[in-house]
């Protein structure tokens, strides 16, 4: 398989550093580039709408939602630094290709939804501190494209210190504005208990939630990590893991902080002046000179936004990336690769603003959020699974305990959606002229995507069921074996699928051999995973086919036979062939039934293609 951000993997070296110190600071970088996602221009809206409505009594939704992403983040940094795979392609190698498209659909629409809450809040920036009309801001944000080229030639560690600049800009900022506003400082503790203040409060906290724990970011954040080189024993990686959790909670704290006081920069300003509907971020700005009484609060405001919505629009097209080669391994010049990802935020945020006028960038950046809300759990559920499977985490995975803080994290976050989706379409249907169109789009459209969230909640767990029952034990076989008084075999391959069929083809291979020869036990692993990168595959089929093959030579070497084990991958028949002419074999003894890795031998369609293919006779055994 191809590395992830295959330019800048393993660039920066985190190994013989003379202090700790310098060691943890060469795995500082990746955190901060993720954080600006959680401080992007959508985030401004939310957290204006919340703080706007209903003063400070929503803080406690962004402290919720920032613990929820320091959870998730870490894992999705667990799951690049063990496994060397980005979580795009971690799915590609699990799902099927169906599955795979539909999440990659979904993914590429959260990064239009993100994509375009950073050109609007560029755009606004621009207007705000230029008066640069939007659409020319719009436009303007495609050479974006070409800054993060320039970036990402001089290496990852100049491009992190080009975004962290940045968020430093952004803190400052609201340093500042926090002094001008001077909030109360009773109201902000008294808003870190949980409450809703009314029925808007839970469309702006799911808008908040889907602001801040954002699902390009899982996938950014496993790719990122991969940039640094590091001893790979277990020590190395076990302190590559740690040095990845302080970089995250110090990055994401920062971006909490950055939340936090624009929500209630809000309060403090609008919501105390009775102003309960300033949602649009150009508003937040013409009123803030005169509500403060002090002309540097909006161009600290606009100059905040810019930095944000630069830093943010970066990393949001790294992701892009990142989706597109993960699943669908196509790989295409990063610059053309960019533009589309700039185009795809670029065209609807001109027609909406051509037709609407720039009053709906508000309701835009909003929507935007709730949209990313709303695909965080077919990014969150893989992961979850991800990074609870022994085998794929060669025993890195993740605790008993964390695994049900993830799963209550991902369980609140599905169920607000649900809610939020069941309300919206109940609405609709209600006030709708003609609900039967609804009926026959909208209402299948929601439940497909019910049923494909269920499926990638159950799969594995269903699939590791399967795998117990289908992988019997090979002490069940029921071997007959009896002495004969002369064998012409003494070299003997047999194709074993972990099925009864391997009880027949295993005792004919010992009514050839005997005792004297040597037995050679040949499985096939032909998951999507085996075909596409053969014995590079790390997956829990071909863990648990390992062992399987190893216990079948346990058990036959402990009744007296030679035996060795050969593990194939791909397809039936290629595989077996090459096995078999890189060997000196006399015979080759197949089974025709129950063929889990070994498809259609009864019917010939493998049994064809082999007997071309090898040069020694082939002993077909029906069952």
């Amino acid at each position: 398989m191809g590395k992830s951000l295959e330019e800048v993997n393993q660039s920066v070296s985190t190994q013989n550093k003379t202090t700790v110190f310098r060691k943890i600071l060469a795995f500082f970088g990746p955190a901060y580039l993720v954080s600006v996602g959680y401080m992007d221009p959508g985030n401004w809206a939310t957290d204006l709408a919340g703080g706007s409505q209903f003063g400070y009594a929503l803080i406690w939704v962004l402290l919720m939602s920032n613990i929820m992403a320091l959870l998730l983040q870490s894992l999705s940094a667990r799951l690049g630094i063990v496994t060397q795979r980005d979580l795009a392609q971690a799915s590609r190698e699990t799902y099927s290709k169906f599955i795979n498209y539909i999440l990659y659909f979904l993914a590429e629409i959260a990064i239009a939804a993100c994509d375009l809450a950073e050109v609007l809040g560029m755009a606004i920036g621009l207007n705000l501190l230029f008066d640069i009309s939007l659409i020319n801001g719009v436009l303007i944000t495609v050479l974006d494209t070409f800054l993060l080229l320039f970036l990402i030639n001089k290496g990852i560690r100049k491009m992190e210190a080009f975004i962290i600049a940045l968020v430093a800009i952004v803190g400052f900022s609201f340093v500042f504005e926090m002094i001008f506003a001077q909030p109360e400082m009773g109201k902000v503790i008294t808003g870190l208990i949980p409450t809703l203040p009314g029925e808007g409060a839970l469309y702006i906290a799911i808008g908040i939630i889907g602001a801040t724990v954002m699902p390009h970011n899982l996938y950014l954040h496993s790719s990122l990590v991969q940039t640094r080189k590091f001893d790979r024993s277990k020590k190395g990686i076990l302190q590559a893991l740690k040095y990845n959790f302080i970089d995250s909670t110090i990055a994401l704290n920062l971006a909490f902080f950055v939340n936090a006081a624009i929500l209630i920069l809000a309060a403090a300003t609008f919501h105390k002046a009775g102003m309960f509907e300033v949602a649009e971020i150009q508003d937040a700005h013409r009123l803030l000179e005169p509500m403060l009484g002090n002309k540097w609060a909006p161009i600290l405001f606009a100059v905040a936004l810019i930095a944000a919505g630069q830093s943010s629009t970066i990393t949001g097209t790294l992701a892009g990336q990142i989706i597109m080669e993960g699943y669908l391994n196509l790989r295409i010049q990063p610059w053309v690769r960019r533009i589309i990802t700039r185009l795809i935020a670029i065209v609807p945020a001109v027609i909406v603003i051509s037709i609407f006028g720039e009053s709906v960038t508000g309701k835009m950046l909003i929507l935007s959020q709730v949209i990313l809300s709303l695909q965080l759990g077919f990014a969150i559920i893989p992961l979850i699974h991800f990074v609870s499977d022994k085998s794929k985490m060669k025993g890195f995975h993740i605790s008993r305990t964390t695994q049900i803080a993830a799963w209550l994290i991902a369980s609140i976050i599905v169920s607000l959606n649900a809610k939020l989706v069941y309300s919206e379409i109940a609405g609709l249907l209600e006030t709708s002229e003609n609900p039967t169109i609804l009926w026959f789009t909208v209402v299948p459209l929601a439940v497909s995507f019910l049923i494909l969230l269920l499926y990638i909640v159950f799969k594995p767990f269903i699939s590791k069921l399967k795998a117990d029952i289908l992988n019997h034990s090979p002490h069940n076989l029921k071997l007959q074996f009896s002495p004969a008084e002369t064998y012409n075999k003494k070299d003997i391959a047999v194709s074993v699928d972990f099925s009864n069929a391997d009880e027949v083809a295993i005792n004919s291979a010992f009514e050839l051999g005997g005792k004297e020869a040597k037995y050679t036990l040949i499985h096939v692993v032909e998951t999507v995973g085996a075909m596409m990168y053969g014995d590079d595959i790390e997956d829990c089929e071909t863990t648990i086919d390992e062992k399987l093959l190893e216990d079948y030579k346990t058990m036959l070497s402990e009744k007296g036979f030679k035996v060795e084990t050969v593990l194939g991958f791909g397809k039936p028949n290629k595989a077996i062939s090459d096995i078999i002419n890189a060997g000196d074999f006399d015979v080759l003894v197949m089974g025709t039934h129950g063929h889990r890795g070994i498809k259609d031998l009864l019917f010939g369609t493998t049994v064809d293609k082999l007997r071309h293919e090898i040069s020694i006779p082939l002993f077909i055994v029906k069952k």
